[in-house]
């Protein structure tokens, strides 16, 4: 199992953190090409230039757009442009980014509307993001989940966030620090915080957003493979960076998740489809219907969630919401896990991604990725199950022998 541990010395923005995956080992032009996918409405371009951060060396990340716009007192630039949920919510789906990337990138966003309304006193739809719907936010959490899935990245740990003071300017006008969105996020995950002195932002929504999303705040056991660091838009009395830790378990690790169940008898069940997508994007690791039999002997669905626990405050209150159900039972449980990653293999029609889940460092099973195939096979214009099927001969080459 390949992990990545964020330290947070400094706290942790967007571009701190899609930095530090750069440096890690996220080759750039892979990480541009797949932003291609978003085809966002306005020209920019990438760069990513080594700098040092007292005496050690990071990674800049840098968006240009092309024109000038003013930089807030965080780390993040800001390219101003009002969107809504739904708005965002298109230009992901619209994409051809796989559905991990998809999946990772919405349930960052949700976490940050809902963080957002509640801060507000709004609804999650009537949420505008101003800096967080910024072209350049949607880039550095886009391209936060490309990195994660390009490094086979399957479980995300991260240490205490600095607990500072003072105050940042927004387009909300002067707020305190934490921003209310940040402390909001941190609140809902029950991360830990450290005190710290400055007086600047240090965390800000998205970086409090990918760590509510996808961390679980701990050091794990791990053997290091690597390290990336990413430096802060501003200078500090300290080196102003953000370290990723990564590194690699050969036992299948029990994590600890929670089971979210319901019975239905009495909804429409066109809105099951529904239900499914926003429990996905709220963080869903698994969703799932099963067909069964309740009083009076009406048939009913019973609907399952498997989630991380700091999700599942998120989750139960999205479900309450969206579905007829007036009550919700929660069961703890652990899910072990055997190691995956990615490779690729050619084919007679070019190039798949393979899945590879591993135990004790043998190669058990090889997969190719459906979506990789049905773009292929679209391209190509030959039948689905042909392109899938040399993906697969392709891969049963890569497993290793039993003893």
């Amino acid at each position: 199992m390949k992990m990545i541990y964020i330290d947070c010395f400094s706290g942790i923005s967007g571009d701190m953190f899609l930095a530090a995956l750069i440096d890690s080992g996220l080759p750039l032009d892979h990480l541009v090409s797949q932003l291609k996918e978003l085809s966002l409405p306005d020209p920019y371009t990438i760069q990513v230039k080594k700098v040092h951060k007292g005496a050690i060396q990071a990674s800049l990340l840098d968006i240009d757009f092309g024109h000038a716009h003013e930089e807030p007192a965080g780390h993040e630039p800001t390219h101003a442009h009002h969107r809504h949920l739904e708005d965002i919510r298109r230009l992901i789906e619209a994409s051809r980014l796989s559905r991990r990337v998809q999946e990772t990138t919405l349930a960052v966003f949700q976490r940050l509307a809902e963080a957002e309304a509640r801060v507000h006193g709004t609804t999650v739809e009537e949420v505008h993001f101003h800096e967080v719907g910024a072209l350049d936010s949607i880039i550095d959490i886009t391209g936060a989940a490309i990195g994660l899935e390009y490094l086979g990245i399957e479980r995300v740990f991260a240490s205490a966030v600095p607990w500072g003071s003072g105050q940042v300017e927004t387009q909300h006008g002067s707020l305190p620090l934490p921003a209310p969105a940040t402390l909001e996020l941190l609140a809902q995950a029950h991360a830990p915080v450290a005190p710290s002195p400055a007086k600047v932002e240090l965390v800000t929504p998205t970086g409090a957003a990918l760590l509510a999303t996808l961390a679980t705040f701990e050091q794990p056991a791990m053997t290091l493979s690597g390290l990336g660091i990413g430096a802060g838009q501003r200078d500090l009395p300290w080196p102003n960076i953000l370290r990723v830790i990564l590194g690699e378990s050969d036992s299948p690790a029990a994590i600890p998740l929670v089971q979210i169940e319901t019975n239905i008898d009495d909804m429409n069940p066109q809105i099951f489809g529904h239900v499914m997508s926003r429990l996905f994007a709220a963080g869903a690791l698994d969703v799932f219907f099963t067909p069964i039999q309740m009083k009076k002997n009406r048939p009913a669905t019973m609907l399952s969630v498997i989630a991380r626990r700091q999700d599942e405050p998120a989750l139960a209150s999205l479900i309450l919401e969206e579905t007829t159900t007036f009550g919700l039972r929660v069961h703890p449980i652990t899910r072990y896990e055997a190691q995956r990653t990615f490779q690729t293999v050619d084919t007679e029609f070019g190039q798949l991604p393979v899945k590879l889940k591993i135990l004790d460092g043998r190669v058990f099973q090889a997969a190719p990725e459906y979506d990789a195939c049905l773009r292929l096979a679209d391209a190509k214009g030959v039948p689905l199950f042909q392109v899938y099927q040399a993906g697969l001969e392709a891969g049963q080459r890569l497993i290793t022998p039993g003893p």
